[in-house]
């Protein structure tokens, strides 16, 4: 099936407060002649997004960059042989996410897109997870522009990266803009955003639209603001659907931070949006023909990385195996560093944690406030895999604890939404994956539901909005748990749970178990029973 698309007439806009002539210092890339009219030009974009550190296979031999190499290069030859040319693209948040890359600042990973030929990518929220050197550190190693428009620096008011970026495809003249979610202050450390400002990606791309009419024949924006369906993005602030209904003029959105897996591209005012969920699970390829001003998009699809059960597996591609591999080494070896130590044992084993409430659990729920500044949290006793002994305690001891690699979330939620929630969880039965562990709670637990809930010492306040910190499994109603990950207040900080584990350890210790015994949860209910 074909879908056709046709460009609008330039929109005139309102200037912004943006340094406007810095957009013309961007250079073309040339790959051959001059524009024909009569010519059929053959237009391939693949793209990626939310990588977040996974440069390596998964321990299901799943995903990686030595597979994504070799599916890459074999779409690019069939390209190439029909007379086309191929764009790969990403959506960003290359950082954050596994420890072997997060300890070696993601330089395995941008040294891995560096090989797969990424022509650019957007900068994502999580590019701002470190420090400002080593954001440009990255970018220096990079063989591919950053862009963002809307980053704008304050210092001397022009963007921090570049805007966009020019390619001619044998006359074909495309441009590439970035964009990055203006909500990036509010999930970053404040330092590592210190001295920016994070502009409305869509008043900038507004401002833009008519130089890149002038300059380009097909316009792309690689954004990283996130897809949510019909524009309802809640109190996040506004994504690409906005953007496409708000911008006239541009062809494709290349999207993440969502990181939804759109298996089909969500045709928005004339604007395809595309996004291929995270780390590398898929590429997301669309197959466009540009012919007399019309643009066709002919063929889309998401490709999935050897996924479990896949019919046939993609090989590993040698040259990037050789190229990786050593950070896989060092990276393993990273993760046997201490961390700490503790006085007593952190209670974490299966016939414990799914029981009673334990230290380890209180160290853990705990450890996700003091990372959030959320009023209260609440961990699933199935996910705690393991104790931790007296004495050191290393990296690798919180990747035990912690194996899954889910990430932190937080969620706002009116003191009626609390009451419900927590109704549900107190209840959950022991001997479950499901019995849950709580810091910031007090409440009393009874057969026919909760009783006196206290949050952070005090009775709930009908005109408080209270923040929740939990992980991503739960959030998204693992274990039977509410699904809260539609509520307009949730976020997924992105920080892996080990990670947080570990930083809490460091900065707290040594580790007094005694400070963590369990208390302000009475259970009055007779222990049921559940399964698993």
């Amino acid at each position: 099936m074909a879908f056709k698309l046709s460009k609008p007439a330039p929109l005139t806009v309102a200037a912004i407060a943006v340094m406007v002539s810095a957009y013309s210092l961007i250079p073309e890339k040339q790959t051959g002649t001059t524009f024909d009219p009569d010519t059929t030009y053959q237009l391939t974009v693949l793209h990626t997004n939310d990588h977040h550190g996974r440069f390596w296979h998964d321990s299901k031999d799943q995903f990686g960059m030595a597979a994504r190499m070799t599916l890459i290069e074999e779409i690019r030859k069939e390209v190439s042989e029909e007379g086309g040319h191929v764009l790969l693209l990403s959506g960003g948040d290359i950082n954050t996410g596994v420890p072997e890359s997060d300890l070696q600042d993601a330089i395995p990973d941008f040294k891995g897109m560096n090989m797969l030929g990424y022509d650019a990518m957007a900068v994502g929220n999580h590019e701002f997870d470190n420090p400002r050197d080593i954001l440009m550190m990255q970018e220096e190693l990079a063989k591919f522009p950053f862009l963002s428009a809307n980053i704008i620096d304050q210092e001397s008011g022009e963007p921090l990266f570049a805007p966009y970026t020019m390619f001619n495809l044998d006359g074909l003249r495309v441009a590439v803009m970035g964009l990055t979610t203006d909500d990036t202050p509010k999930t970053s450390n404040p330092e590592n955003v210190q001295g920016l400002t994070f502009a409305s990606p869509i008043e900038v791309a507004r401002e833009i639209m008519p130089k890149l009419e002038e300059q380009a024949d097909v316009i792309i924006a690689s954004t990283h603001m996130g897809h949510y369906p019909n524009g309802n993005h809640g109190v996040k602030a506004p994504g690409d659907v906005t953007l496409a209904r708000t911008v006239n003029g541009i062809d494709l959105i290349v999207g993440g931070h969502s990181q939804d897996p759109l298996f089909e591209p969500d045709l928005q005012n004339d604007t395809w949006i595309v996004q291929a969920h995270e780390w590398g699970k898929y590429v997301g390829r669309a197959d466009f023909v540009y012919q007399q001003g019309d643009l066709e998009l002919i063929n889309y699809q998401l490709i999935p990385v050897n996924h479990k059960g896949s019919e046939t597996r993609i090989p590993y591609h040698e040259a990037m195996m050789r190229l990786l591999s050593p950070y896989q080494e060092a990276g393993a070896k990273l993760v046997d560093v201490k961390i700490g130590s503790v006085d007593q044992r952190l209670m974490g084993e299966r016939n414990e944690v799914r029981f009673q409430p334990t230290n380890l659990g209180t160290l853990l729920t705990r450890a996700f406030m003091d990372k959030t500044g959320a009023d209260f949290s609440v961990t699933n006793g199935g996910g705690i895999r393991a104790s931790i002994n007296a004495g050191e305690i290393t990296y690798k001891d919180a990747l035990i604890v912690f194996p899954f690699g889910y990430t932190l979330t937080t969620v706002e939620m009116s003191a009626q939404q609390v009451l419900d929630y927590l109704e549900v969880v107190g209840q959950m039965p022991a001997n479950s994956g499901a019995f849950a562990h709580f810091s910031g709670v007090e409440m009393v637990i009874t057969a026919s539901g909760i009783e006196h809930v206290r949050i952070g010492g005090k009775p709930l306040d009908r005109n408080k909005t209270y923040k929740m910190a939990t992980l991503s499994f739960s959030a998204r109603g693992g274990d039977r748990y509410p699904d809260v990950s539609s509520y307009p207040g949730f976020v997924d900080t992105g920080f892996l749970d080990a990670e947080v584990i570990r930083e809490y350890i460091e900065k707290n210790s040594p580790i007094n178990v005694a400070d963590y015994e369990p208390k302000g949860v009475e259970r009055q209910t007779s222990i049921s029973f559940g399964s698993g």
